[in-house]
């Protein structure tokens, strides 16, 4: 049984006792009885400190500050519509621009002028000479002394010194400016602030007439030349029309209209024409049918037609009734139906001049008709013509409406500009005027001095004597070493290193890791619904695998562990080899090497998983047919007589899939070729498994490391057993033992340790 609680194959050597080494340093005990018999050197040691602090407080000059407060908005006084330099809205804009002021108020110019309005350049404390007695006399009667220095550099020199005196910051959130200004004297020091801050106000004042100044000359230089532009593209413009015949309102032209009332006048004649046509086929109509003719509108509405047809049916009434009393000879039967004949004939003569005057109203009107339709034939050939020319119009019209907005808009603005001129839009404002300070802003008061100095004092004490105890310790231990080193060899104890039964030491084992894999480790999905195109994705087989991105479990730091020790284990500069064994079915291995997989690959490391189970291939199995491989260096290994290639997931790892006999001499020259390649940072071998074959023990010397897999449903003592028996000498290659805690764990009658 394995012992967890000591390495395997670790010898034991019989050391003698050593001699404890005396810690270096003080601890806080010590530390506090150091000082508290030193208290009294301390106590004075603070009290010198203090008295210095007080003296030096009062050798310095003191210094005062005043301080005058702006407030500076940079949403400026909207007094026209269109200014000149657009505000801006964003909060980010304005913190920006009051900063940009608060740098202004520093600028040379700013403070130049103030040199020039209090004549700072004459002061003594801003680097100006100092005024004699001699000079003040001549000073009252009216005469002055040529200065020694020049004006420019005196006035040079002031600023440099007034730069030095003059603290400018800005209230974080707020528009508010505080001007800091210190001098030796406090009524200057006022004084200095409230003519700095006059001075910024109008030179912000100054700076916006120039800038509007500035606009407006650019603005007038450029108005001659667009006029003499805008004249020259109307002078263009009226001579092309003149020559073209371009002429009309403003809206159409006369061509244009005279076109259109044309195609009014033949669409008016058309219908004349058809009106026509159709009043004559009507009355053709009634002659040919045999018809009344009178039975026309026309017929119906003429006066004269009226009193014939009266006249005809009169005379029609007696006919029939001389008819029905005389005989058939009868002379006035004769002579009534002469009549009516003539009646008859007068009718259809009348009907007769109604179809001529209907046949010359439709002749007149088709002449109309023709005569329209030439004359608009022609005012359409004039039409295209100039419609060719109004290319050229067009283009010569936008020419001159552009020049002529660019003219307004020019002249109109440089009037704008002119009078921003004397506007004064700056909403900056003296809120706070500075006045005299009553204390002095340096040195500090005497009971703070005195207080700093005598923390100082005691702090220096302390230091010092703490520092001299460590020292005398360190001299102490270095001699009390020397001593020990000098002792004769002989009163050393030397015990001989035991030897295996091979004659040459045994390899020193680090004690195995033991690490749980429990259901909150794992998350299961189901591989036939998230089966997709593309690279083979190992959380989507169905198999039970580590969650993403959640924290660090135990069981990534055990897996973290485990490698660790791996790595020193292999050579350096090769990607060490790890192991997966042990017992009952395959797939509970495979689905706890495919985790070891994952866990690396999640740190970052390139990782090949080959599967060294010919017996069950659970991992082949189950990512045949998922993707197509990719080439890679491996692919020229043939397991089984058939080339296969490694399968590239999505997790960063590459699986080598194993197929037919000769699978263990083929894994072995892919652990070679993975060694040699630079393309791996880690190979697991996914077994052999239980018992192991004579393939499986040289895949075990290949390996750098080995974790056993024990399932929580077996008897864990008895499998360990099995599984160093199995080893047989190998033990020291077990660098981590991994409990299967998971659900889907087959529960398997356990091997008892006659069957490995």
């Amino acid at each position: 049984m394995l012992a967890y609680d000591k390495p395997i194959m670790l010898s034991k050597l019989d050391a003698g006792p050593k001699p404890a080494a005396k810690a270096a340093g003080l601890n806080v005990l010590q530390l506090a009885q150091l000082l508290w018999r030193r208290k009294t050197a301390i106590a004075f040691a603070a009290l010198i400190g203090a008295c210095a602090a007080i003296a030096i407080g009062k050798s310095l000059t003191p210094k005062y500050l005043a301080t005058a407060q702006l407030y500076v908005d940079p949403r400026e006084l909207q007094l026209v519509d269109r200014e000149l330099t657009p505000r801006s809205q964003d909060i980010s804009g304005l913190a920006m621009v009051v900063e940009s002021q608060a740098r202004v108020i520093t600028s040379n110019s700013v403070l130049m002028q103030v040199i020039k309005d209090t004549r700072l350049d004459k002061d003594p404390e801003f680097g100006g000479a100092s005024i004699g007695p001699v000079a003040k006399l001549l000073g009252l009667l009216g005469l002055h002394m040529g200065s020694s220095a020049p004006t420019a550099l005196a006035e040079t020199t002031a600023l440099d010194a007034l730069g030095r005196h003059i603290n400018v910051k800005k209230t974080d959130r707020t528009f508010i400016v505080d001007i800091d200004v210190w001098s030796y004297d406090p009524a200057k020091a006022a004084m200095l602030a409230n003519a700095i801050s006059n001075a910024y106000l109008a030179e912000a004042k100054n700076s916006q007439s120039i800038a509007a100044r500035r606009a407006t000359n650019d603005l007038s230089g450029r108005l001659k030349e667009l006029q003499d532009r805008l004249r020259t593209a109307e002078n263009a413009l009226a001579i092309y029309k003149a020559q073209n015949n371009f002429v009309g309102t403003q809206d159409t032209l006369i061509t244009d209209q005279q076109l259109l009332a044309s195609n009014q006048r033949l669409a008016a004649a058309r219908a004349a024409t058809l009106e026509a046509q159709a009043k004559y086929d009507q009355i053709e109509a009634s002659r040919r049918n045999a018809g009344d003719a009178g039975a026309i509108p026309e017929a119906l509405q003429s006066p004269t037609l009226g009193n014939l047809r009266a006249q005809y049916a009169e005379a029609r009434r007696k006919l029939a009734e001389m008819t029905a009393e005389l005989g058939p000879l009868h002379p006035a039967l004769r002579q009534m139906e002469k009549q009516v004949e003539d009646l008859r004939r007068t009718i259809n003569e009348e009907v007769d001049r109604f179809t001529q005057s209907a046949k010359n109203d439709l002749a007149r009107a088709r002449d109309y008709e023709t005569s329209l339709t030439r004359s608009l034939e022609a005012q359409k050939r004039q039409s295209v013509q100039l419609s060719h020319a109004s290319v050229r119009l067009r283009e010569l019209e936008r020419d001159v409406e552009a020049s002529r907005d660019v003219y307004q808009s020019f002249l109109k603005r440089s009037r704008e500009t002119q009078e921003q001129e004397s506007l004064n839009t700056s909403n900056a404002r003296v809120i706070g005027e500075a006045t005299v300070p009553q204390r002095r802003s340096f040195p500090p008061p005497m009971t703070v001095l005195a207080a700093i100095g005598l923390v100082l004092g005691g702090l220096a004490a302390a230091g010092w004597f703490t520092g001299v105890e460590l020292l005398s310790s360190e001299i102490a231990g270095q001699a009390s070493d020397q001593a020990m080193r000098v002792r004769p060899a002989a009163e050393t104890p030397a015990l001989p290193p035991k030897t295996s039964e091979a004659g040459s030491p045994p390899p020193a084992a680090e004690k195995p890791g033991i690490a749980r894999l429990q259901e909150a480790d794992v998350i299961r999905t189901l591989g036939g619904i998230l089966a997709s195109s593309g690279p083979p994705d190992l959380t989507q087989l169905g198999w039970p695998t580590l969650r993403a991105a959640t924290p660090l479990t135990t069981f990534l730091t055990s897996m973290r562990d485990m490698r660790e020790a791996l790595s020193r284990r292999s050579a350096a500069n090769v990607a060490p080899v790890m192991a997966v064994i042990g017992q009952g079915l395959g797939r509970d291995r495979s689905i706890v090497a495919v985790n070891v997989a994952l866990a690396a690959a999640r740190d970052g490391a390139r990782v090949l998983m080959i599967d060294a189970d010919p017996e069950r291939r659970a991992l082949s199995n189950k990512l045949a047919g998922t993707a197509e491989t990719e080439a890679k260096r491996l692919s020229w290994l043939s397991i089984g007589g058939k080339a296969e290639r490694t399968i590239k997931t999505r997790n960063g790892i590459e699986v080598l899939p194993i197929a037919g006999p000769g699978a263990f001499a083929a894994t072995g020259k892919a652990i070679a070729q993975a060694r040699a390649s630079t393309d791996y940072d880690l190979v697991i071998v996914d077994g052999p498994a239980l018992p192991f074959s004579a393939e499986g023990r040289k895949l075990i010397d290949v390996a750098d490391g080995l974790i056993a897999m024990l399932s929580a449903s077996f008897d864990i003592d008895g499998c360990m057993d099995d599984i160093l028996a199995g080893l047989d000498g190998a033990e020291h290659k077990l660098i981590g033992v991994i409990i299967n805690e998971l659900h889907s764990a087959p529960v398997q009658p356990v091997r008892s340790a006659a069957y490995a």
